[in-house]
């Protein structure tokens, strides 16, 4: 968790729909049993603090090194240096720019995946969102269908694209590729309104609306 962002200043403490970003997905991970601690890389501890965030309980604030730090820097370094300092059997990574991503759907991947590891089919997971549509290249060439002959986009073939919600792995996939990705990984689709990712202005108005669409919905409930 950066203490400065680029295009969307101070992204993940704003209060988006009454609470910081940043305790959107904690809420969500906290309220996993299995979840044994939710470890925050951080160069904001102090933010984090004037927040009402600190040490505690099953969270662990780390201090992201200095030389970790900035936008260049591969998230694959910063999570090699939680792996090497966190004993765990599975880790589980999110972002806090995904605000929208349930406990529930959480569960779900988790219980997935161990099932698969069990059965040696898979070493690693990772989210993605699953696109049915008729894509095009920069020079207007069809990429992934015939123009003369247009089917339903429902019959496409599908095509999945990493959203960055959640990451699943073993110490010993990490230590294989050195990424949350390892070398027999599986996908698991998440719904498409809690894989907003907060990179724009656009998407942080996005999350917004979404965020006041459930509480309406809870509110009549």
């Amino acid at each position: 968790m950066k203490a400065n962002s680029q295009r969307v200043k101070g992204k993940n403490f704003r209060p988006l729909h009454g609470k910081p970003l940043f305790r959107w997905i904690l809420d969500a991970l906290l309220d996993i049993d299995e979840i044994d601690a939710v470890v925050i890389n951080t160069d904001a501890r102090a933010i984090l603090a004037e927040n009402g965030l600190t040490d505690g309980g099953r969270i662990v604030i780390r201090d992201r090194k200095p030389e970790l730090c900035g936008d260049e820097v591969s998230m694959n370094l910063v999570l090699g240096d939680d792996v090497a300092n966190t004993d765990a059997d599975t880790f589980v990574m999110t972002h806090t720019t995904n605000p929208l991503l349930s406990a529930q759907t959480m569960r779900a991947a988790l219980a997935a995946f161990h099932a698969r590891r069990a059965a040696g089919e898979a070493d690693s997971l990772f989210t993605v969102n699953r696109i049915q549509t008729r894509f095009y290249r920069a020079d207007g060439s069809a990429v992934n269908h015939d123009p003369d002959n247009l089917i339903q986009t429902q019959d496409l073939e599908p095509w999945f694209e990493e959203n960055s919600c959640l990451y699943l792995f073993s110490p010993d996939s990490f230590a294989r590729t050195g990424a949350r990705i390892g070398k027999t990984p599986m996908m698991h689709e998440t719904p498409m309104l809690e894989s907003i990712d907060i990179d724009t202005a656009e998407d942080w108005n996005l999350a917004e609306a979404v965020a006041g669409l459930r509480a309406a919905r809870g509110a009549a409930a």
